[in-house]
């Protein structure tokens, strides 16, 4: 009897043991890149309604790649498994605890939809099968086309690298509104260089703001410089700098504002018509760095 009540004994601190442990025991961190949506994870689904193979990340992707071996791809079981999630997702499910924006473009650009933490559900038209980028708890930046003339209006006529009928390399973004409209600076810095410009195909101007704390310069060409404006003076960030104008542009149906990020001090933009080869580096995660959206 006293051999039993010692097996008995013992066999109940063993389960009151085990209990211990597993009430001790924490949930599973969340596993990058396994396949598996985990708590504090963002994970893209191949399929609608959260079906399908799953590509899970814990944060920001600027560039998914397009190819195997080194694209970001679906690694859960399911449809699409293998398959580079770039522009290849139909929902997605938001188990971090901050909010994450889903971009049409890479580096962050284009159209996007946010998904609040937990939230889960499907892409909307205009990214289902067009996912290029993800940021986790993206800052509230504003849109380009309204920072250039502090006022709603403003459309992005040709982004960077984006012609699509002319001749060479689209070496900045075109912005438009209504001839006369003020233009306002991107980017606080020093006047470096003037052209005046006038009206007309001939008539190119260009103003050109050198910032040496960020050894960049933003080019505006074709707005009208205002005359106050001077090589050397210091502007500050949102000041009136010109018009909206046509200047070197065939015609005033034609009117916009071009805005070129160069890399270090200069005073010319780089040649985009009818070049062949970009100078100039994607302009998008500089201009998300300064607090703006490429729209």
């Amino acid at each position: 009897m006293l051999g039993l009540t010692k097996i008995l004994t013992a066999t109940a601190a063993a389960v009151a043991l085990g209990g211990a442990t597993v009430a001790l025991t924490t949930p599973a961190q969340a596993a990058a890149r396994d396949g598996a949506c985990d708590s504090g994870e963002f994970c893209y689904y191949y399929n609608s309604d959260n079906q399908g193979s799953i590509s899970d990340f814990t944060g920001s992707v600027a560039d998914y790649g397009t190819t195997q071996p080194s694209c970001y791809d679906f690694k859960g079981a399911g449809n699409g498994k293998g398959l580079c999630i770039k522009n290849n997702a139909a929902s997605v499910w938001n188990r971090s605890s901050q909010t994450v924006r889903v971009y049409f473009n890479s580096n962050y650009g284009g159209t996007y939809q946010d998904f609040a933490a937990g939230a889960k559900g499907n892409l909307n038209s205009s990214l289902k099968n067009q996912n290029a980028s993800h940021e986790f708890g993206p800052s509230a930046r504003t849109n380009m086309s309204y920072g250039l003339y502090s006022a709603s209006g403003g459309t992005i006529t040709c982004g960077f690298d984006g012609y699509t009928t002319t001749p060479g390399r689209h070496e900045g973004i075109d912005i438009a509104r209504s001839i006369g409209s003020d233009v306002h600076a991107l980017v606080s810095g020093q006047v470096i260089y003037i052209a005046p410009g006038a009206n007309g195909s001939s008539g190119l101007s260009t103003i050109s703001v050198y910032n040496s704390s960020l050894d960049k310069t933003v080019i505006y060409l074709h707005s009208a410089p205002r005359a106050s404006l001077a090589v050397g003076q210091t502007i500050s960030r949102g000041q009136v700098i010109a018009d909206e104008a046509w200047h070197g542009i065939s015609s005033s149906s034609g009117a916009h504002t071009h805005v070129e990020m160069r890399l270090g001090r200069q005073t010319h933009a780089a040649k985009s018509v009818n070049d062949p080869v970009l100078d100039n580096p994607n302009p998008t995660s500089f201009w998300n760095s300064q607090g703006y959206n490429v729209r």
